[in-house]
């Protein structure tokens, strides 16, 4: 995924790169000793991972949902 930061604020694309908020929701996994807080922390990192493939197909226009209806 490009830096976000190649882009203006305008821009969707400035707005849907990636962050580190999913490495950081596994590592927190790994750090509490609570199997819910775990579970819970990995289920996190999975919906993002997710809605970054989401983004991703935006990005790349290459899902029908966002492709222009007359371009």
């Amino acid at each position: 995924m490009p830096d976000r930061m190649q882009f203006p604020e305008s821009d969707p694309r400035h707005h849907t790169a990636k962050g580190e908020v999913i490495e950081h929701a596994r590592e927190d996994a790994t750090k509490v000793s609570d199997p819910k807080a775990q579970a819970l922390f990995e289920t996190t990192a999975e919906v993002l991972e997710g809605l970054q493939t989401a983004y991703c197909h935006f990005e790349e226009g290459n899902e029908t949902a966002w492709r222009n209806p007359g371009g």
